[in-house]
């Protein structure tokens, strides 16, 4: 019996055994300006920063973003060291990084790997009514790149944060949906 969900060339059957307790931790983007971009992912997606760290002999900054219930907000440690353990042990953060200075360059501005040349895609987010999000995106003035009705994958959205990176807007269940009206 597979290990794996579905069938795909070059699938490992037999894991090594030492990435057994491996999970997936952060993905890390590159933004421009920490105050725009950190309200945008709290207030626009409504994010919590778990942990800022700053490294000044290299002038940056790491964000370290997550959704999280109530209940798990909760149990966040307050004692910076056991957030830092909490951070690092957890799934599903977004790691901003900003490079001092870079804000205060007009013209300055990072590739969102949609361009050409290709390469990072986007980010995706969860939503349970992806009609709703987008109205209420609209709304707050958030830059489509797609809307839910637009193209022929319907029921999904993209937006653009405030660096240009795409985020994919879904619905857990809508293709789901989709495929039973069809």
């Amino acid at each position: 019996m597979s290990r794996h969900f579905e069938q795909a060339d070059g699938l490992c059957e037999t894991p090594d055994d030492a990435t057994r307790d491996f999970l997936f931790n952060q993905t890390m983007l590159r933004i421009k300006n920490p105050t725009t971009s950190l309200d945008f992912y709290t207030r626009v997606l409504g994010m919590r920063l778990v942990r800022k760290l700053d490294f000044p002999e290299m002038k940056f900054s790491l964000y370290f973003l997550a959704y999280l219930g109530e209940e798990e907000a909760r149990q966040v440690p307050e004692d910076d060291a056991k957030r830092l353990t909490y951070t690092f042990g957890r799934e599903a953060m977004l790691e901003l990084t900003h490079n001092w200075g870079t804000e205060d360059d007009a013209d300055f501005a990072y590739h969102d790997g949609n361009a050409q040349p290709q390469g990072f895609g986007h980010i995706g987010i969860t939503v349970p009514d992806v009609y709703a999000a987008a109205e209420r995106f609209e709304k707050l003035g958030v830059e489509f790149v797609k809307k839910p009705d637009d193209g022929k994958m319907k029921g999904l959205a993209f937006i653009k944060d405030p660096d240009g990176y795409w985020i994919e807007i879904l619905q857990a269940d809508m293709m789901e949906k989709q495929q039973k009206n069809d």
